[in-house]
């Protein structure tokens, strides 16, 4: 989700749809359209449909790397959320960012 200065929405979109148990999500996919919708932070979310919202080493990295991203064009990751089946996962509220 692209957001504005005030933390609006402004553009939603969908960069992959994985398998059953793997998706690769490269930041350069996540960053485009916020780099092309002029966005000024973002907020990533995807979802694990075994409904364990455990947060796996992969899911990790690829945060770090969108914060890196994000930080060299100027677009802060403000959170990245896992949905499960009735329960979900901030990182920002975990503090693994």
């Amino acid at each position: 989700m692209c957001l504005n200065t005030k933390n609006e929405p402004t553009h939603l979109n969908t960069v992959h749809i994985g398998s059953l148990n793997a998706s690769i999500v490269h930041p350069r996919e996540v960053i485009k359209p916020a780099i092309l919708t002029n966005a000024a932070s973002i907020m990533v979310c995807h979802n694990h449909p075994c409904g364990n919202v455990d947060a796996s080493p992969e899911d990790i990295e690829v945060t770090k790397r969108l914060q890196e991203v994000g930080e060299i064009v100027g677009i802060e990751l403000l959170d990245h959320i896992i949905l499960g089946e009735d329960s979900y996962l901030s990182f920002r509220e975990k503090g693994y960012m």
